[in-house]
């Protein structure tokens, strides 16, 4: 896969805590302060009531952008940075936008459900959320999708769920377990521990759909 360098850089808030006392760890033959210059932000977004203010200072110093949005308490941190980056972007180029979140999964529930949540409020923005241990994005009812699995970093672990609402109908091709004009909702089938046996998977669905797969540790 192509190696494609960030057009923007964006922490959500306390994310520079993380960036700034994490990213010198894996590179423990340099010195921090190098690392993090290399590894800046471009802007801080959010309410500014996780980062703490060293870390703001530093990155500041280093010409980051700090936007502070604390009169908006109506949005998360992660609405407010995907809101930043589609301003940012020419409307012609948004077709080719990707969002890519880390540190978006784990840690306290809640914040995990207003971080999916950001999908469903931006259905246009391709946006992945990822962790150590999978990613997410949505798979809108509006189109059919054809996943490529880069088998190398990702799987076979998947799945596909109906958070916004029940699916009277999904079906898929390349799956262990596929779906036929399946119905999934919570409190009945919900098509989780699949596991991908082709490198392309087709999903069609009448209803919005979460797609999670599995993501392969470095041995």
């Amino acid at each position: 896969m192509e190696n494609v360098a960030a057009q923007l850089r964006i922490c959500a808030d306390g994310g520079a805590n993380r960036l700034h006392d994490e990213m010198p760890a894996m590179f423990p033959h340099e010195s921090p302060f190098s690392v993090r210059k290399r590894y800046k932000p471009d802007v801080i977004k959010g309410d500014m009531d996780s980062i703490r203010e060293e870390v703001k200072e530093f990155y500041s110093n280093m010409g980051t952008e700090i936007v502070d949005e604390s009169h908006d308490q109506d949005t998360t941190d992660l609405y407010k940075c995907v809101a930043f980056i589609c301003d940012w972007i020419p409307d012609m180029d948004k077709s080719n936008l990707c969002v890519l979140v880390t540190g978006a999964l784990g840690g306290r529930f809640d914040h995990e459900v207003g971080n999916i949540n950001a999908l469903y409020r931006f259905p246009k923005t391709r946006i992945i959320l990822m962790s150590d241990d999978c990613l997410i994005y949505l798979l809108p009812k509006t189109h059919r999708h054809e996943i490529i699995i880069q088998s190398s970093v990702e799987g076979p672990h998947c799945g596909l769920i109906p958070i916004g609402a029940p699916s009277a109908s999904t079906t898929t091709t390349g799956l262990q377990w596929d779906l036929t004009d399946t119905e999934m909702h919570f409190g009945g089938l919900v098509s989780t521990s699949n596991i991908v046996l082709a490198e392309k998977i087709a999903v069609r669905s009448d209803s919005d759909l979460l797609w999670t797969i599995s993501i392969r540790r470095p041995q």
